[in-house]
């Protein structure tokens, strides 16, 4: 099958590609794109996008993308990785609230439930005024941050 996308790697991109290879530079990832752009380039190896997938244990759609970003994006985009393009969502609780709704686990739940459930929580925490509004998926990102084991034994 004839490829769409094209590898011509420069002997600059070559070198440094060879050098992130080489010395494990950066992530895992980026050594595998790195290694992936090497083995595809059409002035080197050249090999078949099964091939460069059983070699390096990445799927063949894998080395497509990389292949397509390279010739769509450039060197520094497929070797790197794009920036996000929105930043990470704030903390919705500032650290006293966040106390506040861990407390108000630890204490046992109201009567008629024999657990606290997420939407029990964000009901109860809108009741007792610490937010105005909360969603259940709040308090449980709130309560997984704090990694409580309670229940569990301090012995391994």
């Amino acid at each position: 099958m004839r490829k769409k996308y094209i590898v011509r790697l420069s002997v600059g991109e070559r070198g440094l590609l060879e050098e992130y290879i080489k010395k494990q530079m950066g992530t895992s990832s980026k050594v595998r794109r790195a290694q992936v752009l090497l083995m595809a380039d059409a002035d080197g190896p050249c090999w078949t996008d099964a091939e460069i997938a059983d070699a390096y244990g990445c799927r063949t759609k894998t080395v497509e993308n990389i292949r397509e970003r390279f010739v769509t994006e450039g060197f520094a985009v497929t070797l790197n990785g794009q920036e996000r393009k929105k930043p990470p969502r704030p903390n919705l609780l500032d650290s006293k609230q966040e106390a506040k709704v861990i407390a108000l686990r630890l204490e046992p739940p109201p009567k008629g439930y024999s657990n606290w459930t997420l939407r029990l929580l964000a009901r109860r925490v809108v009741e007792l005024g610490i937010v105005d509004t909360i969603s259940y998926e709040t308090v449980r990102r709130t309560l997984k941050k704090t990694k409580s084991r309670t229940g569990r034994s301090s012995t391994r």
